[in-house]
C-alpha cells in the first residue's frame, strides 16, 4: 500500500532562513499565537509580552518582577522567583499561567490583573507545574514535572514523580502518575489521544483520553529514547509531531508512523551536549553542565508554536534567548483551542 507523500519528507530549517521576533525578552519559553498575528510569549518579568503584528511590543504583568534580571548567577536565575512558563488562552480571552517559579496555576487579564487559580493537591503543594493546556470541554489540562522544588536536582534518572492533573469546574484531579519529569502535552485533532512529553525520560509518552478525563491504555510514541531531553511539542495538520530538544537544541518531528526526523541542529553532537547526557546516565548531571549547552540560535530550545495567517510559520520559545526564532514550514499546524 503507497502511502501518501508527507510534507516533511525531506524538509530540513535552514539557518540563513531563519528570522527574529520581539526585543529584550526574559525567558520567552511558551509563545501564543493567534489569528491576527499577535504573539503572547511567557516573560520572567511576572507575566507576558504582547508583540503586535506591526513589530511593537508590551510586557504585561501585575507587577513587574526583576528577580530573572538580577538574579547573580544562571543557577539562581532559572529556579527562583516569578517564572511564567506554559500559557493558555481562556475562554474570554485571559491568559491562563502555569507558573514554574511560584509553583501555582494563574490567570491574568490583558491588562495585568491576576489571581491564583491553584496551589495545591490533596492538601499539599502542587509542585513545579510546567504546562497548561484547554480542551474544548473548556477544562484545563496541567503537568507537574516534579514536586522537587529546586528542578534542576530533578534532572535524574531516578525521580520520577511528575503527574498531569485535571482542572474542571474549580476541582483538581490526578490523571496520570509516575511520569520522568513532565513538559509540554497536547491533544491530537480529535483530541482521542493525549500526548505527554517526559523529559528525563527523553521519550514522549501518549494516553488514551475519555470524556470523562480519565487517561487509559498509555504507551510509548515514537522513539524509546531520543537521547536528548524533550521540551515542547505541537501538531501540524497532517499528524506529524513537532518538538524541540531542550539544552542540545534540535527541532525534530515524528510522523504518525512514529518515525523520528532531525529538521534542525544547533547542537551538532558538541561536547558539552555529549557531556550532559553522559552525566545524566551516571545520574550526575549538574547546573554547570546543564548551563554550559545552547546552540546560537536560541539558547535551550523550548515550545513550538504554529502561527501567522496559513499556521505555517514556527516560532521556537527558549529558556535563554532575548528575541523569538521563527521560520516557514511546508505544512500548517494544528489550530489551538482560542478564546470565543
Amino acid at each position: 500500500m503507497n502511502r501518501r507523500p508527507n510534507p516533511i519528507d525531506g524538509f530540513t530549517v535552514d539557518p540563513a532562513t531563519i528570522a527574529y521576533v520581539g526585543h529584550d525578552l526574559q525567558r520567552p519559553e511558551c509563545i501564543l499565537a493567534e489569528p491576527d498575528g499577535s504573539l503572547w510569549s511567557a516573560d520572567a518579568r511576572g507575566g507576558v509580552v504582547h508583540i503586535r503584528p506591526d513589530g511593537s511590543q508590551q510586557l504585561i504583568a501585575q507587577r513587574a518582577a526583576t528577580s530573572f534580571g538580577d538574579a547573580p548567577d544562571d543557577a539562581t536565575r532559572f529556579v527562583t522567583g516569578t517564572l511564567p512558563n506554559g500559557l493558555a488562552f481562556a475562554r474570554n480571552g485571559d491568559i491562563v499561567i502555569s507558573n514554574f517559579g511560584t509553583d501555582r496555576l494563574e490567570v491574568m487579564t490583558r491588562t495585568g490583573e491576576t489571581r491564583v487559580l491553584v496551589d495545591s493537591i490533596d492538601g499539599a503543594p502542587i509542585g513545579k507545574v510546567n504546562f497548561v493546556l484547554r480542551d474544548r470541554r473548556d477544562r484545563l489540562w496541567l503537568t507537574i514535572s516534579t514536586r522537587v522544588k529546586n528542578w534542576m536536582r530533578a534532572v535524574s534518572p531516578g525521580i520520577v514523580d511528575g503527574f498531569i492533573a485535571l482542572y474542571d469546574q474549580g476541582r483538581l484531579r490526578i490523571v496520570a502518575d509516575g511520569l520522568h519529569f513532565t513538559n509540554e502535552i497536547r491533544f491530537d485533532a480529535r483530541e482521542e489521544w493525549l500526548y505527554a512529553v517526559e523529559t528525563c525520560g527523553r521519550r514522549i509518552t501518549r494516553f488514551r483520553a475519555h470524556a470523562d478525563g480519565s487517561l487509559t491504555d498509555r504507551e510509548v510514541f515514537g522513539p524509546s529514547d531520543h537521547g536528548a531531553f524533550i521540551d515542547g511539542i505541537a501538531f501540524d495538520a497532517w499528524g506529524n509531531l513537532w518538538g524541540t530538544h531542550v539544552m542540545t537544541d534540535r527541532i525534530f518531528a515524528i510522523t504518525p508512523e512514529g518515525d523520528l526526523r532531525i529538521l534542525l541542529d544547533d547542537d551538532r553532537d558538541s561536547a558539552a551536549g555529549r557531556a550532559l547526557m553522559e552525566a545524566f546516565a551516571r545520574d550526575a548531571a549538574t547546573p554547570e553542565l546543564m548551563l554550559a549547552c545552547g546552540g546560537s540560535i536560541a539558547p535551550w530550545f523550548a515550545s513550538v508554536t504554529f502561527g501567522g495567517p496559513d499556521l505555517k510559520t514556527v516560532y521556537i520559545g527558549s529558556l535563554r534567548a532575548t528575541r523569538i526564532p521563527c521560520f516557514r514550514a511546508p505544512v500548517a499546524g494544528l489550530p489551538m483551542v482560542h478564546w470565543t
